[in-house]
């Protein structure tokens, strides 16, 4: 038999539980999709727009209290049965803490919007997170182990159950009530498959708080680091422009960060467990790192310059008139969230070696400069200048966390460019030759153009990809590992 080495072995487990995690991301997706599109015939705007609002005040709050402890369970070496119960206890208190204030906030904001429909609906959705602090630690398991199709199952699983009980809910009742219905099977089925799928059985207590607290507390005071900065372009535009310029920009946003959202954030979370799995197996961190970018680099990199190059048409032809203004945010975030498939790793990398702090002096830095651009370049360039700021912004944090990374690991930048350079060049000959053919950038708003943009885009990479592959000597790196994982995959079947 063939030794693997833990190095490869850590990325074929890495990049199938990504493809459980994007698969699950998709399902998520679809399922949501086909929800709203029955429900919109079902239930007035007006009540779709309350279980928004007051979903947003509840994710917010959630968001402030983020504690990260299931994170700290999987990057501890041997967490022992005190550790688990711990991490639950904890998540029990941070539960009924965002229960409480957002309970407390209910009718206060009731009045405030002045919609007395908002206090009940907050009161119900307060219990939401308390509900899923009774979450069986054990199941944290699960992402430790790589094993992410059982992850799957608790999410989906719940979510299928969910979608039809709103949809008999609002056959019934044809009220907002029914999507909470659907939220509250959803989360009861949630908690329900974590003990089914897991034999732990966790009980409070709080003996080993020590070895969670310096993890846990840095992870809140990033989690608020990540909330300024995620919120002051809204908040700037909206107080410099409009609130129209506001829905622009996050339209345009929303569609750049689809390569972030369903692509790396899914590969981050895989890539966490496995960077943890491999710093508890004295895996060479560095080298794991540089294949995961390697590797991710293949798909996101022609997608972000793809979404920039037909973003006119795709606006045009997705949300129809009125909304051009959103097509320049889109053109320029989407070239600069390229590169954040480097900082997410290098982001995750830091975070399973517990190195949270230096995440959270870069954090706080690039939401400084991102604050002094949007302030900058708003009054004299609109739209455009706050896509601009935010760029620049993006690509200076993104580039302070890789070099983070980097030197941390004793990696040199050459072995990273050695590693995105076929990539970066596929997609860099993929948009010259579409833009020079009038398919990109542009401006022309017909499907059949749309899709001669991608599918010659598509070619154009691949065939780039694959010759300077072979002309450099089918060396080892991100194309050889796709291959294995695709063979490995063929076998599975």
């Amino acid at each position: 038999m063939t030794d693997i080495a833990p190095t490869d072995s850590l990325l074929v487990r890495t990049a199938r539980g990504a493809g459980w995690v994007v698969a699950w991301k998709l399902g998520m997706r679809v399922l949501g999709l086909v929800s709203t599109l029955v429900l919109v015939r079902l239930i007035a705007p007006a009540d779709f727009g309350i279980i928004a609002l007051s979903t947003s005040v509840m994710q917010t709050i959630d968001g402030m209290l983020s504690l990260g402890t299931e994170e700290a369970v999987i990057r501890e070496d041997t967490p022992g049965r005190t550790f688990y119960d711990t991490a639950f206890t904890l998540n029990l208190l941070r539960g009924l803490s965002v229960t409480l204030l957002v309970a407390g906030f209910a009718y206060p904001a009731a009045g405030f919007f002045a919609d007395p429909r908002l206090g009940p609906v907050l009161l119900f959705v307060a219990c939401l997170p308390v509900l899923d602090g009774f979450c069986n630690i054990g199941a944290v398991d699960f992402r430790r182990d790589l094993a992410f199709h059982k992850e799957f199952a608790i999410m989906v699983l719940p979510k299928l159950a969910s979608i039809v009980a709103a949809i008999t809910a609002a056959f019934l009742l044809h009220s907002y009530v029914a999507m909470l219905v659907g939220m509250g099977v959803n989360r009861t089925l949630r908690v329900v498959m974590t003990y089914v799928m897991h034999p732990y059985r966790p009980a409070l207590s709080l003996k080993a708080w020590r070895g969670l607290a310096g993890y846990s507390i840095w992870t809140w005071v990033l989690s608020l680091a990540v909330l300024v900065r995620d919120r002051c372009d809204s908040l700037l535009i909206g107080g410099m422009l409009n609130t129209a310029s506001v829905g622009f920009y996050s339209l345009g946003a929303e569609i750049a960060a689809l390569p972030t959202t369903e692509l790396i954030e899914p590969l981050g979370r895989a890539a966490f467990a496995g960077f943890a799995a491999g710093r508890q197996q004295k895996a060479d961190p560095g080298e794991i790192f540089l294949r995961l970018i390697g590797s991710a680099a293949l798909l996101t990199l022609p997608a972000g310059v793809g979404l920039s190059l037909v973003a006119s048409p795709l606006v045009a032809l997705a949300f129809g008139a009125g909304w051009e203004q959103a097509v320049p945010v889109l053109r320029i975030l989407s070239l600069s969230f390229t590169v954040m498939v480097f900082g997410h790793l290098g982001l995750h990398l830091l975070s399973a070696h517990a190195l949270l702090g230096r995440l959270v002096g870069i954090t706080l830095a690039g939401a400084a400069v991102r604050v002094a651009l949007l302030a900058l370049l708003i009054p004299s360039f609109g739209l455009p200048g706050a896509a601009m700021a935010a760029a620049v912004a993006v690509v200076l944090e993104q580039g302070f966390t890789v070099a983070t990374a980097l030197r941390r690991f004793r990696v040199s930048g050459g072995a990273m460019l050695r590693r995105v350079w076929r990539p970066a060049l596929a997609a860099a000959a993929m948009a010259a030759v579409l833009a020079a053919c009038g398919f990109g950038w542009p401006g022309d708003a017909g499907v059949v153009r749309l899709a001669e943009a991608a599918v010659s885009g598509g070619a154009i990479y691949a065939a780039v990809l694959l010759s300077s592959w072979i002309i450099a000597g089918r060396p080892e790196g991100a194309e050889t590992d796709m291959l294995a994982i695709l063979r490995r995959a063929r076998g599975s079947w």
